[in-house]
């Protein structure tokens, strides 16, 4: 029964301190078939594999009376998740696997998946870089006090806003990918401003209130502090129900936005949805679409670059017919899939390519 461990580059006696001292994980071979088996272990009590929407969680079992468990998992090809280790109430990132997706998440990726050039490795324990210039925001509109971080990447440019800004802070190096993609010449200098949310479902459904604040409040702010940034040309980042919020900024606050770059927005939104039993069952491409044929607003200037998940099968006709929709508008319109679920490790990469995309840049050096 060793061969299960040894097939996977892994020697020793399974438990011994000899085992573990080597062990990495998740190991992957190929399946034969396009796609992979990949291992993951676990030293300690019973537990299982908690993938983030790509899959059900995943039981381990347990080697003979040892304390090691293992779990051999088929993945697609292309494949890069992000996982947990459950056991009891608990949550960990993997002990074995040195890449980290915040404090108690690790990423597993499969030998074929895409680079991402420009984001570098951290583990469950490391902390990431801040930028230095932070923004005391107290919204009237909004209410309550936000600390809203800003990097000149390069020295400052074009104005990059990341919705959902403290993943891209705490959890994922954005800073530091940025940096590196705008040193290698892949983007051009642009300002970074991370914005967190409060309340993302009230923030980020199809209302006013976040873009009225931002038009209002925040964007002069910014430009109250000197920090090298021009809010004429306005990227938006979004993912999920962030993406729709950029499409939505798009449509309701014509001029204001000069571009997108949309992961996996949530276009099957509608108000209420989200209460419901089956809140992707509704009217295809949600509000957003409904928007998109029945104003018939003109898109000419803005550029929209989409990806989402291949693996999001029921996102997959939301996202289609918006961006159909889109381009019928007028808008310049990039689309792409990525090899995962709704995952913001999926997403870094075209965080970067579509932002780069969507300020005009071509595709440069590693960004494709």
């Amino acid at each position: 029964m060793r061969d299960t461990f040894a097939r996977f580059g892994l020697g020793g006696e399974p438990g011994s301190d000899a085992f573990w001292a080597a062990a990495r994980t998740p190991a992957a071979v190929s399946d034969g078939d396009g796609g992979w088996a990949a291992l993951f272990l676990w030293r300690g009590a019973a537990a299982e594999i908690a993938f983030e929407s790509w899959s059900e969680p995943v039981p381990m079992r347990r080697w003979g009376g040892t304390d090691c468990w293992y779990a051999e998992v088929a993945m697609p090809a292309g494949l890069r998740v992000t996982y947990q280790i459950r056991t009891g109430d608990a949550a960990y990132a993997d002990p074995c696997n040195p890449v980290g997706g915040g404090g108690d998440r690790s990423i597993a990726a499969v030998p074929d998946a895409p680079a991402q050039p420009y984001w570098p490795a951290v583990g469950p324990a490391d902390v990431l870089p801040l930028p230095e210039v932070r923004l005391r925001w107290a919204s009237e509109r909004l209410g309550g006090r936000r600390t809203v971080r800003v990097h000149p990447a390069g020295g400052g440019g074009p104005v990059v806003l990341l919705l959902d800004g403290d993943d891209w802070l705490h959890l994922h190096p954005a800073m530091t990918a940025f940096d590196a993609a705008v040193a290698d010449g892949a983007l051009p200098p642009v300002t970074l401003v991370f914005l967190p949310a409060r309340d993302r479902e009230a923030e980020f459904g199809c209302a006013p209130a976040l873009w009225t604040a931002i038009r209002d409040e925040l964007l002069p702010l910014l430009a109250g502090t000197g920090v090298p940034g021009d809010p004429g040309r306005l990227v938006v980042a979004g993912q999920s129900l962030g993406g729709l919020s950029a499409m939505y900024a798009a449509l309701a606050f014509p001029g204001l936005l000069s571009g997108i770059a949309c992961q996996s927005g949530s276009f099957w939104w509608t108000p209420g949805a989200a209460g419901l039993p089956d809140p992707m069952g509704g009217p295809t491409g949600g509000a957003i679409a409904a928007y998109l044929r029945e104003r018939r607003p003109d898109l000419s200037g803005l550029r929209a670059a989409f990806d989402v998940g291949a693996h999001e099968r029921r996102m997959l006709p939301h996202c289609e017919a918006v961006e159909s929709l889109t381009e019928r508008a007028g808008a310049t319109v990039r689309v792409s899939r990525s090899a995962a679920g709704h995952d913001r490790a999926s997403w870094r990469h075209p965080l970067l390519r579509d932002a780069a995309w969507a300020l005009g840049l071509e595709a440069r050096h590693q960004l494709g």
